[in-house]
């Protein structure tokens, strides 16, 4: 009864016409962002982050920012399936037999079966959202700073495992993320930390130009270095809505693929590339046609695109009821958070419920939105495709400098933006994931805080994170996960071995 009336104020909140211009204008650039190359969600949020500060509601603010978020799930698609160059990383599957479709003619089946799926898998998410929620809030109650030093341990270990190909690489990008953290003065001591006698570092990197830097500027340089141009297959998209024998071969996919996301995108690292790689998997394994796969296969379409987008709508989990972001993109709306004065966690029902309700009714809006955004406009999308990324990318440099000198009124910072954003490209580069970065840039105060107030509980002890239950049980995943770990590189070390023999 309480999460009915908590959903209830919720719409209130989100049908205010201020609230729903911006969830509208979310949706809106989370789909344009999403069917644009080189641009993705994180980026987006990141750039848009001077503009959170300027917002005087904070649930105002992050509906804005989750419907660019969940939007840009939406909007992936349509790059994937006509370009066969996916918009959004989470879409990188649908253009292996969505691109396929389009070429035998079938572009309209693919970008609706899309569209639908991903109204189906985000509303169902958000009905899981709705009911999961409150009770992971209410647990997270009985948590004291062991409980929380151990559940960030267990989730940045998730964030490399999940994240990327390369557990060594990602391993490397959250030390980083964590020795980045660190730079200032010590909140208990005053001490500095890696300073170098800079002033501009006594108090830190500030995180809104660290995400602005690795993931606009550096998604920017990199991208304006590829030279690969991609041809519209079509720019007439035909009959769009599926025939029946399309939502036969489908409904089970969609189903299958919201179930599969919304858990996936619950575990930190998770998020919606790797439900969208675990849903194809599964379908291709499922399906009764196993000779069309990678050949226009539409369950192939249908299944990934679902999951990715109940991903997008889980990951709001942990982040909401823990404070603990999933991936990349929550990282910064985690920020954003902070910089409205909400800190997440589970808290947040009790002192914030107009910014928890208010998001959580904004998601089944938006899910409506997107719908028509993204049936009845894809021709508009089509024509935003021509839209040469040479242009668009310095005018979004530019406007990311600018938005970063707002937010301080200090050069030091545009210096700083410019560091992030070659140290954001060297990561792309050189094959890295971005994603722990900010996960652990986020973590790190959270994981340091812990710690202390758990040795000063203790007596400075360690025995307290392995007496408490709920802390001792979450390092036994800890040490479980690296065990698993590293079981398997033996193994591919040893069939390494066997085939060189």
């Amino acid at each position: 009864m309480e999460i009915f009336q908590g959903l209830l104020s919720g719409f209130a909140i989100t049908l205010t016409p201020v609230n729903l211009l911006f969830a509208f204008l979310g949706c809106l650039l989370g789909t344009m962002v999403g069917v644009l190359p080189g641009l993705g969600p994180a980026a987006t949020i990141s750039l848009l982050l001077p503009v959170v500060y300027r917002m005087g509601s904070p649930a105002t603010a992050i509906i804005f920012l989750a419907g660019i978020y969940y939007g840009a799930m939406y909007g992936g698609s349509t790059t994937s399936i006509l370009l066969n160059l996916p918009g959004e990383a989470a879409s990188v599957v649908t253009a292996i037999d969505g691109y396929k479709m389009a070429q035998k003619g079938r572009a309209g089946a693919a970008l609706a079966i899309a569209a639908i799926g991903s109204f189906i898998a985000g509303t169902l998410a958000v009905v899981g959202l709705t009911l999961v929620a409150p009770p992971i809030a209410e647990f997270a109650l009985r948590f004291g700073p062991p409980e929380y030093f151990s559940l960030c341990l267990v989730g940045l270990l998730l964030a490399v495992f999940l994240s990327g190909s390369s557990p060594l690489k990602g391993l490397i990008v959250l030390c980083l993320g964590l020795l980045l953290a660190s730079v200032g003065m010590d909140p208990v001591t005053g001490k500095l930390r890696f300073t170098f006698g800079t002033i501009g570092l006594m108090g830190g990197f500030d995180f809104v130009t660290l995400a602005m830097g690795v993931f606009g500027l550096g998604e920017i340089f990199y991208n304006l270095e590829q030279t690969e141009e991609a041809q519209l297959v079509t720019t007439k998209i035909g009959r769009i809505w599926p025939t029946a024998a399309d939502w036969a071969r489908s409904k089970w996919a969609i189903l299958r693929g919201t179930v599969l996301g919304f858990f996936i995108g619950v575990l930190p690292g998770g998020g919606a590339v790797v439900s969208s790689l675990a849903s194809y998997a599964v379908e291709k394994r499922m399906t009764k046609y196993p000779e069309e796969f990678g050949k226009g296969a539409i369950e192939a379409v249908a299944g990934p695109e679902s999951a990715n987008n109940a991903a997008s709508s889980a990951s709001f989990i942990p982040l909401l009821t823990l404070g603990i972001p999933a991936n990349a993109s929550i990282a910064v709306i985690f920020a954003a958070l902070l910089i409205q004065g909400v800190t997440p966690g589970p808290f947040l029902l009790v002192e914030h419920p107009d910014v928890f309700w208010g998001v959580t009714a904004s998601m089944y809006v938006g899910n409506v939105m997107l719908l028509a955004l993204n049936l009845p406009l894809v021709g508009l999308w089509v024509q935003l495709l021509r839209v040469p990324f040479s242009i668009l990318g310095p005018i979004v440099a530019l406007f990311t400098v600018i938005g970063v000198y707002s937010t301080t009124n200090s050069i030091f910072q545009v210096y700083t933006l410019i560091f992030f954003g070659i140290l954001g490209y060297l990561l792309r580069k050189f094959d890295f994931e971005v994603g722990p970065l900010p996960l652990a840039f986020v973590l790190a105060p959270l994981i340091e805080n812990a710690a202390r107030q758990s040795l000063l509980m203790s007596g400075g002890s360690l025995a307290i994170f392995v007496t408490r239950p709920i802390s001792a049980a979450l390092l036994g995943i800890f040490a479980l996960l690296v065990l698993s770990q590293a079981v398997r590189s033996l193994r591919s070390a040893r069939q390494a071995r066997r085939q060189s023999a």
